[in-house]
């Protein structure tokens, strides 16, 4: 299959800054809109790499909304995506034709999700109403707290209301309090003004000194030794081991027969996603997953030119790349508490080095920059290579942001 568009993200969060689907889209190489016929690729692509014939949808419980036209309501491969994670956005006005409108019935039926934008929920008529599992709400001034409040007085009924754009905490808060999901960009990237300095926990300190002692090839021993001050830490380790994932069916008894089986390189992967899980006071899930997506992208790039040898490197890299968020501390001051090789606090200061280009890529596909294309042909990544390697980040990053 020869691609010439970039797929882009954006999360869709519910009130608690959970993450329930993502928007995807292209963005092209040449700036233009994308035609009829690349929305439905978009569709066959994301089916081909999302919906597994034997372990089923690997995105687990999230939806994905993409943008259709009336074109491709009755192609093939919309017959290939679950209908239950499956959301196509709309422009209300194309309702206005009959054969439209009863093909998007057709799709609800069978349990596709229609979101519909442009709707004036004042004049929106029950027909257009009952075809609708989302609506967008387009905010627009900026009283948005005001106008979400109005929107909601509404009751659309079985539809739930979408927020957009959403490009500040108060406005998200606002439609937090009203129970609408959002649209959120990257605002999740931006600190709250205000936030406190989180700083380093009692667990998170452990974990670093573990991740200190694996590099210097510690005695298993001594790691157990200083697992054991944490009982919460040596809990989890112990159920990560014995998932079936990793154990493939055997039961580890002791910390000692876990950390030996699991070894080394594995054992600092698992403490790099720890680390910024481990915060008792809270943090924001989309952020976490979004650090999770991020380190696993970056990996997948730079293992295409790097090898896999460089493979840890540059998934910390990437998780590593939010841990100032995650952690409330300046990049600065979290590099000053741990040690990195060179090159990884190189790409982390400066998205320079060795492994910057492919964090910087990994960056622009959540971002929806304009950049994705160069960046992308500095390091001889092909649209289609990185277009498999966005929706398997995606689908990896289900299994361990929870």
């Amino acid at each position: 299959m020869h691609q010439t568009n970039f797929i882009v993200r954006e999360p869709l969060l519910d009130p608690k800054q959970g993450v329930i689907g993502y928007e995807l889209a292209w963005q092209q190489e040449t700036g233009q809109a994308p035609t009829d016929a690349d929305l439905e690729a978009l569709v066959g692509f994301v089916a081909a790499q999302l919906n597994d014939d034997e372990r089923g949808w690997l995105l687990r419980d999230k939806v994905i909304v993409m943008n259709a036209v009336p074109a491709m309501l009755s192609t093939d491969a919309l017959f290939a995506m679950p209908p239950e994670y499956t959301v196509l956005s709309m422009h209300i006005d194309e309702l206005a034709d009959e054969t439209t409108l009863a093909a998007v019935q057709g799709l609800r039926a069978g349990g596709v999700g229609i979101a519909l934008r442009g709707a004036d929920l004042a004049t929106i008529s029950k027909t257009e109403l009952a075809a609708a599992s989302y609506l967008e709400v387009n905010f627009t001034g900026a009283d948005v707290a005001a106008q979400a409040k109005a929107f909601s007085v509404l009751k659309p009924g079985a539809a739930k209301l979408i927020g957009r754009p959403v490009g500040t905490w108060s406005d998200f808060d606002a439609c937090a309090a009203l129970e609408l999901n959002a649209f959120v960009g990257k605002l999740h990237l931006t600190p709250r003004p205000g936030a406190p300095v989180k700083g380093l926990n009692p667990a998170q300190t452990i974990i670093l000194q573990l991740m200190q002692m694996v590099k210097q090839n510690a005695d298993i021993r001594q790691l157990e030794s200083v697992l054991k001050r944490d009982t919460a830490l040596s809990y989890k380790l112990m159920r990560y081991i014995n998932s079936v994932a990793v154990s493939g069916g055997r039961t580890m008894q002791s910390l000692r027969q876990a950390l030996g089986m699991l070894g080394y390189a594995p054992l600092y992967r698992w403490l790099t996603l720890l680390l910024a899980t481990a915060s008792t006071s809270g943090y924001s899930p989309v952020l976490l997953e979004t650090a999770v997506v991020r380190g696993r992208l970056t990996e997948i790039l730079g293992m295409v030119k790097l090898g896999k040898l460089e493979g840890e490197n540059l998934f910390v890299a990437g998780m590593f790349s939010l841990l100032d968020r995650l952690l409330g501390m300046p990049m600065e001051e979290v590099l000053a508490t741990i040690q990195l090789a060179p090159e990884v606090v190189e790409s982390l200061l400066s998205r320079s080095g060795k492994y910057g280009p492919y964090l910087a890529l990994a960056e622009a596909c959540e971002l929806n920059s304009t950049l994705v294309a160069s960046l992308a042909e500095s390091v001889g990544i092909s649209p289609l290579q990185l277009n498999k390697a966005h929706l398997s980040a995606l689908a990896w990053a289900q299994n361990l942001a929870n």
